[in-house]
């Protein structure tokens, strides 16, 4: 498949051009030859790009890209490194975050839902982008001890667990990654509990004094499942040998 082709595809299904984000979203990196061969992962590191060069992959798609808004601009470094690999041996770099996040079938989002089998999910409509913050319920109340050790089972990550009070969790609200600023748009939800990647200081506070369950679940965790289900599209439905590749992060 041609890169701009791919390009052209992974925006249209994702629809990156109507997402405002933090970094450009498509094709941050030309190679010089058409994709066959795709590796996907969570983060464009230096072991996901190594990884991918011994496995003779043409292109790497990933939810964390290069060139994020207020990072130096400058080529050096750790990045010169990253991007002399890409280019000296022609592979392509597609990332998407924002557009990734959110897609209703494929996105993060959608896909841990499915991991932890959370029913009747429903997109919050007014926090924007439309489907960064996400709720719904499980089929039976579940303890707040149960549902971590759930989290940790399906996730492989021990999760950071604070109990807003003495109930179990019936509904729910989460969002993947970096989210804990939504913990009080989950609280006007009125769902028992949220989760999402990462915890901050007064995140802790907020669960306390608001009656919320919190789980930070780790960033990694909870996002490699978005990026794997795009490759897994990509496979069927342009027949790539696609291949996701997991760089243990316990962030």
């Amino acid at each position: 498949m041609k890169i701009k082709e791919l390009e052209a595809q992974l925006n249209q299904l994702l629809s990156a051009e109507l997402i405002k984000d933090y970094c450009p979203n498509g094709l941050q990196i030309e190679g010089d030859r058409a994709v066959k061969k795709l590796v996907t992962g969570v983060t464009a590191t230096q072991a996901l790009i190594d990884k991918a060069v011994s496995l003779e992959a043409d292109a790497i798609l990933v939810h964390h890209g290069f060139f994020w808004k207020n990072e130096s601009a400058c080529i050096t470094g750790m990045k010169r490194k990253r991007i002399a690999a890409l280019l000296n041996n022609g592979i392509s770099l597609f990332a998407y975050h924002l557009p990734l996040d959110v897609h209703l079938s494929l996105g993060n989002n959608a896909q841990l839902a499915q991991v932890l089998e959370i029913a009747d999910v429903e997109t919050i409509e007014h926090v924007k982008p439309a489907g960064v913050l996400q709720k719904g319920r499980f089929t039976s109340p579940i303890s707040l001890s149960k549902l971590a050790q759930k989290v940790e089972t399906k996730l492989a990550r021990k999760p950071l667990v604070e109990s807003g009070g003495e109930f179990d969790v019936q509904t729910i609200a989460w969002c993947t990654g970096g989210g804990q600023s939504f913990i009080e748009q989950a609280v006007a939800e009125g769902v028992d509990a949220f989760i999402t990647g990462e915890v901050s200081e007064q995140t802790i506070h907020v669960a306390r004094e608001m009656g919320i369950h919190f789980i930070a679940a780790g960033h990694h965790a909870t996002e490699r499942y978005g990026v794997k289900a795009l490759g897994e599209y990509l496979a069927k439905e342009y027949h790539l040998d696609v291949e996701f590749v997991d760089i243990n992060n316990p962030a």
